[in-house]
């Protein structure tokens, strides 16, 4: 991983973060994981992080991002969560019955760790042994 450069500042941060759907349902396949990942870069872009990996199962997701230290993590969660749900709606109407209970697609709870005591590498081969659905 490259060191990444801000105005006053050399720097970099990574995050693990993990979405679950709301009431762990099973709802994505593939072709919704693909948009989904589409709609969280744009979100990331607009907040200058980046996401290196990413992948899911049918009731999850796990990024791993790059981001600058002006950026509250919390903030570009809420972002990612908010974004999605509601572009995910547009994009996959297919989504809307078995997925938005209480009109929510993502649990309100997260997890995001800070990554860099472990090799990054090990931490992307988990991510991408995820069990993507077909």
């Amino acid at each position: 991983m490259e060191l990444r450069k801000g105005r006053h500042c050399v720097f970099m941060l990574h995050a693990h973060l993990i979405f679950i759907t709301k009431y762990r349902g099973k709802v994505f396949n593939s072709a919704q994981l693909t948009t989904m990942r589409g709609i969280m870069a744009g979100v990331c872009e607009k907040f200058e992080a980046e996401i290196q990996e990413f992948n899911g199962e049918q009731d999850h997701l796990h990024l791993l991002i790059t981001y600058p230290p002006k950026v509250s993590l919390s903030k570009l969660v809420n972002s990612l969560k908010g974004v999605s749900s509601r572009k995910m709606k547009h994009y996959h109407p297919e989504l809307i019955k078995p997925a938005y209970m209480k009109d929510a697609l993502w649990s309100p709870s997260y997890f995001a760790g800070s990554v860099g005591g472990a090799p990054l590498e090990v931490l992307k081969q988990y991510i991408e042994q995820q069990d993507k659905p077909h």
